[in-house]
């Protein structure tokens, strides 16, 4: 298993339930509403969900890194000339994650679980 593994999925979409029709005929995805999110179970793959946020992050799609510590690998990516864009934020009883951009402007997220 990788030291650092892929765990996480995010699909960013200005209209969640378009996104969610489009997704689930086309991979046959299993989503489900939970709360405002719509929660996607993709079978043997990662789990993952559709967010609608508000319109200056667009449309995109995002993978979670699990690691050990979210400070020390944002500071590592500064060091290497990436940008933090979403500090730490707490996810209640499961975890934390964050933002950052490589310094080709490639947003990935980082995951801590608790």
């Amino acid at each position: 298993m990788s030291k650092n593994p892929i765990v996480y999925f995010e699909i960013g979409s200005s209209d969640g339930h378009k996104a969610k029709k489009f997704f689930s005929e086309l991979f046959d995805w299993n989503i489900t509403t939970v709360g405002s999110e719509q929660m996607i179970d993709a079978g043997e793959g990662i789990s993952g969900h559709i967010a609608e946020l508000a319109p200056e992050w667009g449309n995109y799609i995002t993978i979670y890194v699990q690691v050990d510590d979210l400070d020390k690998h944002l500071a590592k990516v500064v060091e290497l000339g990436g940008k933090v864009l979403v500090k730490p934020v707490q996810v209640p009883g499961q975890g934390s994650f964050a933002w950052f951009a490589s310094p080709e402007g490639n947003i990935m997220g980082l995951w801590k679980p608790q």
